[in-house]
């Protein structure tokens, strides 16, 4: 069974926008507030940042469930594990997410400036300067016949889009408008001409956009 690329819960906004600009250390996604895109998640059940019972079931739930789902790898551009620029002065910093990654797999981060790979609980984080293609194949072999997920953010999946290597994309739309920033697409029907299209919109506000290659 192929192994395939997936973009899963990515989120943006309803002008396309899936991140803010000026990212720094407090903000990590610039100016832009994440709870105005990432909400829907947070209510699901089964959140994995849950720390009270309850949330939502149903459709919403269903995606944060399947996140994880037959994932042996991730790709990650450099600016979605930390807001520094250029070479590393700070090889103390090792992601915003604490002493438990929630990947729970090896993870490539594409960067121009390398640094020594590193391991937090289950997750090796390696980095790597390679075109995507290059990566997608260290990232398979590396994923052991499971799929790779494809990260983020933005200029990431831009570039893999680009060169074609994306097999299916989950993109939830959040029904806010942010004016500027990182922007995904003009508009879903940019990637008509490669991929299938069906959108779902939950009760949540939120409308689902699933791709998957023609």
């Amino acid at each position: 069974m192929a192994q395939l690329l997936r973009v899963q819960n990515f989120n943006v906004s309803s002008d396309g926008i899936g991140a803010g600009e000026d990212q720094t250390l407090e903000r990590p996604f610039g100016h832009v507030e994440p709870e105005r895109l990432f909400a829907w998640a947070g209510a699901t059940a089964s959140w994995p940042m849950r720390t009270d019972p309850g949330g939502s079931r149903g459709l919403d739930d269903y995606f944060t469930r399947d996140f994880a789902r037959n994932i042996g790898a991730e790709i990650m551009g450099r600016n979605k594990f930390g807001p520094q620029r250029g070479p590393w002065h700070d090889h103390d910093w090792q992601g915003w997410w604490g002493d438990e990654p929630p990947f729970h797999t090896p993870v490539f981060v594409l960067t121009h400036h390398r640094r020594p790979s590193f391991t937090l609980s289950d997750t090796t984080f390696h980095f790597v300067d390679g075109d995507p293609a290059t990566v997608l194949e260290q990232a398979r072999e590396a994923a052991q016949g499971k799929d790779v997920r494809l990260g983020g953010g933005v200029t990431t999946i831009r570039e893999f889009l680009d060169a074609d290597l994306v097999d299916t994309l989950h993109v939830a739309v959040s029904p806010t408008q942010l004016g500027s920033g990182l922007r995904l697409w003009e508009s879903p029907d940019e990637l008509l001409d490669r991929f299938h299209l069906d959108v779902v919109p939950s009760p949540s506000g939120v409308t689902h956009h699933l791709f998957w290659r023609k």
